[in-house]
């Protein structure tokens, strides 16, 4: 079996550019999102810059069979993870009361379910190649989210399972590590129902090539966690010492500023 480095969410974004600085470092790539035409293209790219053309396996993660239809794909063409990257997710901003119960549930299946069954399907071939798991939270993990308060949850599930894998697949020989970016300029605010001009912060923001460039640094040296810029570390150490309640209504009302409908 081909050992391969599998990245859900590549499509757009941050899972892009995992995908070149995975790629830039030699590793043979499998590329999973639903956009068949967005992987082609990103497959041709890599290919034509001389890398290893990736696989493409279209695929809706939030389906139920996601994860078994993928590992039977990957074994029809004798392939198996060494490393899995997860990224895929998306959020939703507004009162979660209100939402559309629907796609609140959908995103927990995208990002706490799927992530779950990825990292713990191909564990096996993952000690096989001493490779690793690198799981895409977010900087939101570390606080509540009122406005955005599945999405945070969410997030916060990531970080706190990934630290845990860390520790229990360590005598395995796995790495795992929990990438955690602020803002990024990406479709994410769009899906969420943010304005992009006022959902950015000078200070925390960074380029989706800088986070991947992070991430990949950080999952190369084992780190647990990775918080992707200076500024996105003072604020995490901030979230840490100021109390829940002050800070939850500052958060509030700035995700109601940011939303298209506050």
């Amino acid at each position: 079996m081909k050992p391969v480095a599998l990245i859900t969410g590549a499509s757009a974004g941050i899972g892009v550019e995992l995908a070149r600085v995975f790629a830039a470092h030699g590793h043979d790539l499998v590329l999973v999102a639903r956009r068949e035409d967005r992987l082609t293209a990103l497959a041709d790219e890599i290919a034509a810059a001389g890398r290893l053309r990736p696989t493409v396996l279209p695929l809706d993660l939030e389906r139920r069979d996601a994860v078994p239809t993928l590992a039977a794909q990957l074994t029809a063409q004798g392939l198996e993870p060494a490393y899995v990257i997860n990224n895929a997710g998306f959020g939703l901003s507004g009162l979660a009361a209100k939402l559309n119960r629907d796609e609140e549930l959908a995103m927990i299946d995208l990002n706490v379910r799927a992530l779950t069954e990825l990292s713990l399907s191909f564990v096996d071939s993952l000690e096989r190649h001493r490779g690793g798991i690198l799981n895409v939270a977010s900087v939101a993990a570390f606080m509540p989210g009122p406005g955005m308060a599945v999405y945070y949850a969410s997030k916060a599930y990531v970080l706190s399972f990934s630290q845990a894998l860390h520790q229990e697949l360590a005598r395995r020989g796995i790495k795992v590590t929990a990438l955690c970016p602020g803002p990024v300029p990406t479709e994410f605010q769009a899906r969420a129902g943010l304005r992009g001009e006022r959902a950015q912060s000078v200070l925390l923001s960074l380029s989706t090539e800088r986070v991947a460039r992070i991430g990949y640094n950080g999952f190369s040296r084992g780190r647990r966690v990775v918080v992707a810029g200076i500024g996105n570390k003072i604020a995490v150490f901030l979230v840490r010492i100021v109390p829940h309640a002050i800070l939850m209504p500052l958060l509030y009302w700035g995700t109601r500023f940011a939303a298209r409908n506050s």
